[in-house]
């Protein structure tokens, strides 16, 4: 059985709202004795409308209770007295004399039960009343909070953009085109290196996706040696990679995740001149 789904279908709601069927009814509380989530989603949701009711609760329109009250009023008026002949017991000082008998209309239980029930529906009112305003509130809340990470995310990545145009125009970045070797023809990477901090940013123009367990590795050719430029993460435009005070060329490997300490030429993707 899927029991969330069970929980989200609405039968909770209508169970402690009074609204389900009897057979709804019998099956959640058979269900809510078999499973203990079941069970908490209905306290949670019986404490949620208590809490409401008692925090913003409205009361009844004072016409409602004046009708209530002259109801009950008429009902509950002195109570009928009728005079009725004594029964004939033979004796004289008895004859001529009546008996006093009080009868209590029995309608007044009737709008004791008839006032009950108005109470009930219009409590019952009030709960799905503040169940709907509950349901939308939660919606609306959910789908700000939707658009509040869409946004967030609009602006992750238009602050990466901005940064990435900001290095593509500095006049004091150093560009170091790199070009596919071999059978990687039409592989492009782009190093712009900066000439005053001697920090190094990357540019997949045109790579590949490394494949499942693989990283790209950049290389700064120094003195006819590889040393390491830094391992080509996910990022967003522009890479930033190890600072590099001088290098003679920049290349980059495919090689295990985590990088190599040395590069492995069979794996060279692009190669440039600084």
């Amino acid at each position: 059985m899927d029991i969330n789904a069970y929980i989200e279908s609405g039968v909770i709601e209508s169970y402690v709202l009074g609204l389900a069927s009897a057979e709804e009814a019998a099956e959640l509380e058979a269900l809510a004795a078999q499973y203990a989530e079941i069970k908490s989603a209905v306290n949670e949701f019986e404490i949620l409308i208590q809490k409401t009711i008692t925090e913003e609760g409205i009361a009844p329109p004072v016409e409602l209770k004046q009708q209530i009250m002259n109801a009950l009023a008429d009902e509950f008026e002195q109570p009928k007295v009728i005079a009725m002949p004594a029964a004939n017991t033979g004796k004289s000082n008895n004859e001529g004399q009546t008996k006093v008998v009080q009868i209590t209309t029995p309608g007044a239980w009737r709008t004791i039960a008839v006032a009950a029930s108005v109470l009930f529906v219009v409590s019952a009112g009030l709960n799905y009343y503040y169940y709907n305003n509950y349901k939308a509130a939660t919606n609306s809340y959910e789908a700000l909070l939707e658009n509040q990470k869409n946004l967030q995310a609009f602006e992750t990545k238009y602050n990466s953009l901005q940064s990435t145009i900001n290095i593509l125009q500095d006049s004091a970045m150093h560009v170091v085109k790199m070009q596919g070797a071999k059978e990687k023809a039409g592989d492009i990477a782009t190093v712009y290196w900066d000439t005053r901090t001697k920090d190094v940013y990357l540019l997949a123009n045109k790579m590949p996706p490394a494949p499942a367990g693989k990283q790209y590795q950049l290389w700064a050719i120094v003195d006819g040696k590889p040393v390491d430029a830094g391992l080509m993460s996910d990022c967003d435009g522009v890479c930033k990679m190890k600072n590099i005070p001088a290098a003679q060329a920049f290349a980059i490997t495919l090689e295990d995740a985590g990088g190599s300490p040395t590069p492995h030429l069979d794996q060279l993707f692009v190669i440039g001149k600084a």
